[in-house]
This record gives structure tokens, sequence and C-alpha cells, in this order.
């Protein structure tokens, strides 16, 4: 139910907004996603890009640093609503909100050591190829 004060604004005509992203007050400054973005990669620790499996994945990808924005899942939420990109979301509990294939692995040394987890991760890379294999401008 409405406060007294949210009444008397809604008899003046006065309209109330409410903050997305009421961080974004407190110093925490939005990110954005670079044109050439095609792969984000979001985990409490973010991954070294030269880690040996991180950058096979990469290769296997045939996605150069330039295309990869690692962030932490704060950064994540500081970007716009609409960002569409494919993520890989390493060791998180939920995934991200981002638009777009979310792939989802443990974290990366608990990758390293299971077949059974890179095997699923290799699953859904096929599951979304047609995203990483043709890249289109995104909008």
């Amino acid at each position: 139910m409405s406060s007294r004060r949210d009444w008397l604004l809604q008899q003046m005509g006065v309209t109330q907004y409410q903050l997305r992203r009421p961080r974004a007050l407190k110093g925490e400054i939005a990110v954005t996603l670079p044109a050439e973005t095609r792969l984000v990669i979001v985990a409490a620790v973010p991954p070294d890009l030269h880690e040996p499996l991180v950058a096979d994945v990469l290769r296997t990808l045939a996605l150069h640093e330039p295309q990869v924005l690692v962030l932490t899942p704060d950064q994540l939420a500081m970007l716009p609503d609409d960002a569409r990109c494919a993520s890989w979301q390493l060791g998180l509990a939920s995934p991200g909100a981002l638009n777009g294939p979310q792939l989802t692995t443990p974290p990366l040394a608990d990758l390293y050591n299971n077949a059974d987890a890179k095997r699923a991760f290799w699953q859904q890379i096929c599951h979304y190829e047609s995203d990483f294999f043709t890249h289109s401008a995104r909008s």
C-alpha cells in the first residue's frame, strides 16, 4: 500500500521514478559492452586470458583478446539491461542477467580436473555453435 506522500504526489500528477541501479549513486560506475565484444567471461575471481584452458577455449571459439570482456558478477549487474552477448559463467551459483547464449561451468580450478564438466562445457559450446561461429552485429 502506498504512503500518504505517494498518494499526495499522485494527486498532484507528479510521476515518481524508481532507480534501476541505485548502486550507481554510491559511486559505482556503469560498465559498457564494447562493440567488438563477442564473449563475456563472468567469475568471482576473473581468470587470466592466458590460462591454458581459457586460451584453448578462446582459440576453439576463434576469439581474440579484444573480443573478450572479463567481469565480476557485480560488474555484470552494471551492464545496460538491453546488452546482448554470449557469456561464460565460471563457478557462479546463479546465472547472470545477460541476454544471449550462456555457458556455465564450475570454477576454473575444478574444470581443469573434471572430465565430465569439460564434456558438458563442450556440449554447451556445440549447442550454441551458430552463435559463436557466425558473428552478426549486436543490436
